[in-house]
Formats: C-alpha cells, structure tokens, sequence
C-alpha cells in the first residue's frame, strides 16, 4: 500500500485525556481512534493487526477441534433471568435498552446463557458429545474504570470458546488443551516469554480457574511467579495459596501483570438452568459439563505495544504487524532513485510480501520518525546514496541492525519472512 493513499496520518501528540500507553502510541501512529472512553475505532493499520491477531487465534483454536460460529450481540432477558444473571444487583456491568413494543433486551457481556440454549436443540445423547465453540463477537460492559486503553473497554472484541463433555474427565482433558493451546498463541503474538499461566479463583466449580497474566509495569494485577515451573498465583488467593500450586515452592516473586487470557470450569450450573442434558449409554439422563475460554484479541494488541514498545514508537513482532516491510523513498531530484523504489515496489508487492510503501514528499527526518512510530518490523530505505552503490539499506525496527543489500539479497531475505 502507498503511504500517500493512506488517509490516516499521524500525530505528534496524544489527547490529553488518555493516560494508557497503548492507546496513546495506537492513537499517534494512527491504529485506533478513541470515540469516547472505552470505546475505540480500529483504522486501517489497526484492523490489519487486529485480524492478524485473529488468525493466529483461529488456527489454535481449529486445532484443537472447536467449530467457529457467531452469536448474537442483543440478548434475550429470560435465558439470563433462569440463571440469576440478569439482575443488576447480580451482574453490574450490564448495558441494557428498551424496545419499542415493549420489554427489554441486553448487550452481551459474555455468552454462555444462549450458547447452553442454542445447545439444547442440538444435542440429545452422549454420541453427540463432546464437541466445542467459539467466536469473534463484540462485547460491551459498562465498566466503571476504562482507563486503560484498549486493555479495558466499555466495548471490545472477544475470542469465547465453550466446551461440552460428558463428564469431569473429558472436560478436564480438553480444558488442558485449551491451556496449551493458548500457550502456542501468547508465544506466535510475540509475547511467550512473558506470560504465565497463573492459578486464580475458581468460583463454585472447581478449585482454580486460570488466567494467562503477562508482565506489566502498567498491570492492575498482582502475580507472584514460581519460576520453576514457570506458572503464578493471583494475588487474590496467595492467602490460601501462598505457594506454587504444581511443586510447593514458597519463594516467589512478586510482578505487576496484565491479564491476557482466562480458562473457566463452569459445572454443570448453566446446563441445568436451562435444561442441556443428555441421555448416556445406559439411557439414563445426564447434565453436560460446561468450560468457557476467553481472549481479548484488542487486549492482546494493546499488551504487545504496551510491552514491546520503545522510546522511539511501537515494535511489532512480525506475526502480527500490519505489513512486513516499510518501504521509504527520500527526496531525490534524481528520478532515477523515485524509480528504482518504485520498481521495488512492485517486486515486493508480485512476491507477496506485504509493504507499505512511503512515496509521500516529506523530509527523511520525518518519514524516519513515522517509521519508528508505526513500528513496522523491516525498513527499507531508497536513496541517492544506496541507488549510486547498488543496494538498499535495510533496517530491523527491535534491535536496530542496518545491512546494505543489493536487490537479490533482499529478496531471498523478505521471502523467508
């Protein structure tokens, strides 16, 4: 894509009400807008990170056999009325509105009520189990703190995956390859080595639940770390639990975090609300064990920038960055240097590497100070100076190594991207 057709631009300067890094750096670099707190539009830039993100969630969770599917935004007050979770003193967050001929209707904070409903008419016996869903779907909670940036909105993207089995046992397994799945995830978005599987509350229906918390000095939660096993606990339950859970070790240490990720055995309580059971072997009538998987995947984006950025701008990992290469052309009164980037271009473009290409008449300060700030991972640089020795300067965004490469190099280079 050419820069110059690009109707974004960017900013020097972030609104001064917006206090969160991420969303300062996404707002500047032109990824996000902020329509109002809590709620933020994904510009070009921003969507092209948003749905590399969703792809890589697709594929680990198409690999774990969940079937994707896409409920409904407005919400049914009965189905929640028959598990306690309609009413305001129950559940806080809830964004609800009138309708013209009368009643009510929700804006989903989370769908487990009608994915238990729609389950109902599709499963009857045990050969029918166990199978597992999830979605992309819009979420909207009426959050009293959204001051975070794209890490907490009032309305954001969800990746919710529920799971049905037969029993503790199946779901149980499944449950663990969840767990190993979002691990695959946190590690190809960049951000493995700093996120933990941490034991947390598990409510009514088991011991613990988990979050997957990656290390943040701008984190809301406290963790405390066994980097032996490379697992946490919330500091919630360091009370009960004021060792590792998996060896005992008691010498842990105590970070600042950002939840990314969470894991749910739910029991048996939404099934038998509203009626999902299944007739097993012997006939006899059985209520289906329930999981629900959450990730965030603006929350995901929001991490890595909070993360991985630097003074200069955001850095990208090349998983998930808007485009592989950012392609700069300086001021030349050369035409010959506008031509060979041109001709680059189009190489690139022909070879599948996806560029964004700065063809705007700016001066190289600038282009060189955008560049850092959208944080693409390769830059390529046409000049007088490269176009007279026969080569491209080429630059990695995290660690700042130049090379200079003639045009065959860099091909081979950019096709193992």
């Amino acid at each position: 894509m050419r820069q110059s057709q690009l109707f974004t631009k960017t900013r020097k300067e972030a609104p001064s009400d917006e206090v969160a890094k991420n969303a300062q750096l996404l707002i500047r670099a032109g990824y996000i807008h902020k329509e109002m707190a809590g709620v933020y539009s994904f510009l070009p830039l921003g969507l092209r990170v948003m749905n590399k993100v969703i792809g890589i969630i697709r594929e680990e969770m198409n690999a774990i056999g969940g079937q994707e599917l896409h409920l409904t935004a407005l919400q049914d007050p009965r189905i929640w009325e028959a598990t306690g979770r309609w009413d305001d003193a129950a559940v806080d967050n809830w964004f609800k509105t009138k309708v013209k001929v009368g009643g009510e209707v929700g804006l989903a904070f989370t769908h487990e009520e009608p994915i238990t409903r729609l389950a109902t008419n599709h499963i009857r016996s045990y050969k029918d189990l166990p199978f597992s869903a999830y979605q992309f779907q819009t979420k909207f909670r009426n959050e009293s703190r959204a001051k975070s940036g794209i890490l907490r909105g009032r309305e954001f993207l969800m990746k919710d995956l529920y799971s049905f089995s037969r029993d503790q046992k199946e779901h149980k397994r499944f449950y663990e390859r969840v767990i190993g799945a979002y691990k695959k995830i946190f590690a190809r978005a960049g951000i493995g080595e700093q996120t933990f599987v941490t034991f947390a509350s598990g409510g009514s229906f088991s011991k613990f639940s988990h979050e997957f918390q990656t290390l943040s000095v701008s984190g809301e939660d406290t963790i405390h770390i066994c980097e032996k096993c490379r697992v946490a606990v919330n500091d919630e339950i360091i009370k009960e639990q004021n060792a590792c859970p998996d060896c005992g070790n008691k010498n842990l240490t105590q970070e600042k975090a950002v939840e990314v990720g969470n894991v749910f055995t739910l029991g048996m309580r939404f099934a038998q609300a509203l009626g999902l059971s299944y007739l097993d072997e012997k006939g006899e009538k059985k209520f289906v064990e329930m999981g629900s998987y959450g990730i965030g995947p603006g929350r995901l984006m929001g991490v890595v920038v909070e993360l991985l950025a630097d003074e200069k701008g955001i850095v990208w990992p090349t998983s998930i960055a808007p485009f592989a290469v950012h392609l700069i052309v300086l001021p030349s009164e050369d035409a010959a240097v506008g031509e060979s980037a041109d001709a680059l271009y189009e190489k690139l473009c022909k070879a599948g590497v996806e560029v964004l290409y700065d063809d705007r008449d700016l001066r190289p300060g600038e282009k060189f100070a955008d560049s850092d700030l959208i944080g693409i991972p390769t830059r390529i640089v046409v000049s007088e100076k490269t176009h007279a020795g026969g080569k491209f300067e080429v630059k990695d965004r995290k660690s700042g190594k130049v090379e200079m490469l003639s045009e065959s190099n860099l091909l081979s280079v950019l096709k193992t991207l």
